[in-house]
Order: structure tokens, then C-alpha cells, then sequence
């Protein structure tokens, strides 16, 4: 007669990996995503980035916060027309008075972001929110505090941009990675998933504005320890308006990366 085996239960290896599934299944199911968007002036874009976003989030849980600065092109009539169509619940409209800054913008839309995860994003199409699954199964797979858009890693890339305009991004990454060793391949991206928690702790310690402020972002991010993933994004140039960089920022990001040298 064959004696059955006695269960001798799970080693310390599969009761850790079972934990971890059981915590990454209740994540998953309680999940809320709040996707920061700031505009000025796009009134010609805001629509359609609205509409992609409820097209490729079906089933999710989320809500929109558009955080305008006094935009003079009607673009808060028509996000109150998209209110009406969506629901107030599921776009936020948190103006302000004039333009404050990108930093500060993420900051008054994090206040009004209800859900544990927030997504902050450019409103000109030039990140397509086709990608936003990608990044929230990249955060559920390996438990990521933040998940960021890259273009420079196989499979990302940049459509619409001319020459000069490749050469200066590429050159800011470059200067940065020697610099500043972040551990990221994307340093200026602005398409990235945060948990909610992560993004307050690594916004109030960031002190610069504009467009340096996401390189700022990411690096002290870095610094403090966050498990940080990256998706690779085609970034597309924006189809309607003009394109707010120019060369003052170029000169506050060099500014910013010497800052950020001596000081982290």
C-alpha cells in the first residue's frame, strides 16, 4: 500500500509569489486612474484627445482632470460641452486664472485626482492615449511606482519633427544620461503613469518649472529609490496650434540639468 504523501505546505518562495499575486489582483480590481491634462489653447485638440482616451479605456475605471490657464481660444466651452456629453464626474474642469507653469498645473490637478494612480499627459495629440493600456499593464505585470513613455528605446520614436528639432531632444537626452546617470533612456518625455502617492511624495521636492521640470521629475524619482519601467511611445508632433518650445526653454533646461547636477 502506497502511503500518501503528507502536505508539507508552502515554502517561503511560493508564499511570497502568492502574496504578491494576491496584493496585484487587488490592486488591480480597485484600481482609479486620473489623467491630468493641461491646455492652453487647445480648443482644436481637447475633443478628439478626449474621445481617444474613453475609446481605448473601456472598462476602466477613470476620470479626466483639465487643468486650463485661462486659455483666450474657447478651449473651456468646449471641455464644458464634453462635460455634457461625458459627465461632470468624468471630466474635471479645474481652471486657472492665467499660465502658471507646468509644475505647478500637475500640482492643482493633483489635488482634485480622486483615483490612487494618476497618468499626466499633453493635450495636443502628440501622445497618443492608444498607449495607456500599455502602460497600465506594464504597472500591474511588474508593480511599478512609475511607468514613462519613452522614444528612445526599439520600438518608440518621433513622427513630424524636422531635423534640428530631433537633434536638440536627442542632444538634452544625451546630456542628460552623461550627467546625471537617471536610469532612464527618456529624460523630457511627459507621458507617464504615476501611483498617486509616488507623484505627490517626488513633486514637492521638485522645484523647477516648464519644461525642465520633467526631467526634474524623473530624476528625483530615481534618486529616491522608485521602481521606474518605461514603454516605448511614438511621439508625434502636434497636428493643430504651434508648438509652445522655444529657445528660452532651451536655455532653462541647461540651466535646470546644472541645477539638478550639483544638486542631486
Amino acid at each position: 500500500m502506497i502511503k500518501p504523501t503528507p502536505f508539507k505546505g508552502f515554502n517561503g518562495g511560493d508564499r511570497e509569489i502568492t502574496v504578491k499575486m494576491e496584493n496585484q489582483q487587488k490592486e488591480k480590481s480597485s484600481a482609479k486612474y486620473s489623467i491630468i491634462v493641461p491646455t492652453y489653447n487647445e480648443r482644436l485638440n481637447i475633443a478628439l484627445i478626449v474621445y481617444l482616451i474613453f475609446k481605448h479605456l473601456s472598462g476602466i475605471d477613470f476620470e479626466i482632470i483639465v487643468v486650463d490657464d485661462g486659455s483666450p481660444d474657447g478651449t473651456q466651452d468646449i471641455v464644458k460641452q464634453l462635460q455634457q456629453v461625458y459627465g461632470e464626474d468624468c471630466i474635471l474642469l479645474r481652471p486657472r486664472p492665467k499660465k502658471l507653469g507646468l509644475g505647478t498645473a500637475y500640482m492643482h490637478g493633483l489635488k482634485h485626482a480622486s483615483g490612487n494612480f494618476v497618468v499626466i499627459m499633453d493635450a495636443d495629440l502628440s501622445h497618443h492615449p492608444k498607449y495607456l493600456p500599455s502602460f497600465i499593464k506594464k504597472q500591474m505585470e511588474t508593480g511599478a511606482s512609475i511607468v514613462t513613455g519613452t522614444r528612445y528605446v526599439k520600438g518608440g520614436g518621433v513622427h513630424g519633427w524636422n531635423l534640428m528639432r530631433k537633434l536638440t531632444s536627442r542632444g538634452a537626452n544625451v546630456l542628460a544620461q552623461t550627467f546625471l546617470w537617471p536610469g532612464v533612456s527618456d529624460l523630457t518625455g511627459s507621458f507617464r503613469l504615476y501611483r498617486k502617492s509616488v507623484l505627490e511624495d517626488v513633486i514637492s521636492s521638485c522645484v523647477s518649472k516648464g519644461y525642465v521640470f520633467q526631467m526634474e521629475m524623473i530624476v528625483r524619482a530615481s534618486r529616491k529609490g522608485y521602481h521606474i519601467e518605461e514603454v516605448p511611445i511614438t511621439f508625434v508632433d502636434r497636428v493643430y496650434g504651434s508648438s509652445k518650445l522655444g529657445g528660452s526653454e532651451i536655455v532653462e533646461y541647461l540651466k535646470g540639468l546644472l541645477y539638478l547636477l550639483f544638486t542631486t
